[in-house]
């Protein structure tokens, strides 16, 4: 049976077990007030038996009655309040079908059903906009693929077709080559590691993240001319050392890279709160407008113009950054400087007290 079938006879059963409570209420009092037996001559007195006679045939019709009603009514009753569930389930076979682009948009007041049809057609925006945001990186991935490779070829056919070209020049090139699809490679292997979260957790102290990614990164930013500055308390949390080093490396590495030509800064600093741990860099460099900030976190976007120098990445900086922080449960904030460049803020959970016992925490590490 339909659940509005199964609605409609028990609104029905309901109401005629309510008669017929209420009709034995009647005949219950009644009966308090009537004989069983009369004699009286000459006089005509009704006893229970005359009452029963007459209150029978009216309360078969009065229980006859609820019945047409309570199936009529509780028909018409159980439509109108699954009227709201059909139109779900129609979004919902659209849905299954492809089409993601349907919104149920369910008037009236704020109830369990515009509730569940609210979550489905938020449910359905995240849906439609994460399968676009796959669209675009399966496009992109497939054009900078193809970009090496097809670069490769080139300079294999123009060796084939003159034998007598200096292949020292050929194959640097060819490994230049080979090492940005490489890159690539590992990049696109990492963003699928971090979207999956299948890496193992632990204690992680964000100061020691940072101190060994501004090491590394330091060379590169005095080749620049950029001054690296890094300070910040002790920020315990609980994730993936090798992932939260590649997201600090990776902040850090854009942070040098797309800055002012010379004279730059980035400014690297950790803060503990209450609940919370924070990571913030900033960085000189050119104005970017808000509409552009909110979609650098797409893989193969960038800020400025698609450099190719040693250190131009992939494309997949922030896009990696953006994966691990939601692997693991933490929010990513990325707004404009006034004077330029971008500040970008990574909140993630702090350690709980109850696991830190018995673990020692460094102390600080020294701006640079």
């Amino acid at each position: 049976m339909s659940v509005r079938l199964k609605l409609t006879l028990s609104y029905a059963g309901f109401l005629m077990l309510a008669g017929a409570l209420l009709l034995a209420a009647v005949w219950v009092f009644l009966l308090r007030y009537v004989p069983e037996v009369i004699h009286t001559p000459g006089l005509f007195v009704p006893n229970q038996s005359d009452l029963l006679r007459a209150f029978a045939p009216a309360a078969t019709a009065v229980l006859v009655f609820l019945l047409m009603f309570g199936l009529l009514g509780g028909w018409i009753l159980a439509g109108s309040m699954l009227a709201p569930l059909t139109r779900i389930t129609n979004a919902t076979r659209r849905a299954a079908d492809g089409s993601l682009s349907h919104r149920i948009e369910l008037e009236g007041r704020k109830d369990e059903f515009r509730e569940l049809a609210d979550a489905f057609d938020t449910m359905l925006t995240r849906l439609e906009a994460h399968i676009a945001e796959q669209q675009r990186f399966a496009a992109n991935a497939s054009h900078e693929l193809r970009t090496p490779l097809a670069i490769s070829q080139t300079l294999l056919d123009v060796a084939r077709n003159d034998p007598k070209r200096d292949t020292g020049e050929l194959v640097e090139r060819l490994h230049a080559v080979n090492a940005r699809a490489i890159d690539l490679t590992e990049a696109l292997l990492l963003l699928s590691r971090a979207d999956q979260g299948s890496f193992t957790r632990g204690h992680v102290d964000l100061s020691l993240v940072v101190e060994e990614a501004t090491e590394t990164l330091l060379p590169l930013a005095e080749q620049r001319g950029i001054a690296l500055e890094a300070s910040g308390d002790i920020t315990p949390t609980i994730g993936s050392q090798a992932l939260l080093l590649q997201m600090t490396t990776n902040l850090v590495h854009n942070a040098i890279v797309h800055n002012l030509p010379a004279q730059g800064a980035v400014w690297v600093s950790t803060a503990v709160h209450p609940e919370s741990v924070t990571l913030t860099v900033e960085n000189t460099g050119k104005k970017l407008s808000p509409q552009l900030v909110p979609t650098l976190t797409e893989p193969f976007q960038r800020g400025t113009q698609r450099v190719r120098d040693d250190h131009a990445g992939v494309g997949l900086g922030l896009a990696i950054v953006k994966s691990i922080t939601q692997a693991h449960d933490g929010t990513l904030t990325i707004t404009p400087r006034p004077a330029g460049g971008l500040r970008i803020t990574v909140e993630l959970p702090a350690a709980p007290l109850t696991d830190l016992a018995g673990y020692s925490w460094p102390r600080s590490f020294p701006s640079r």
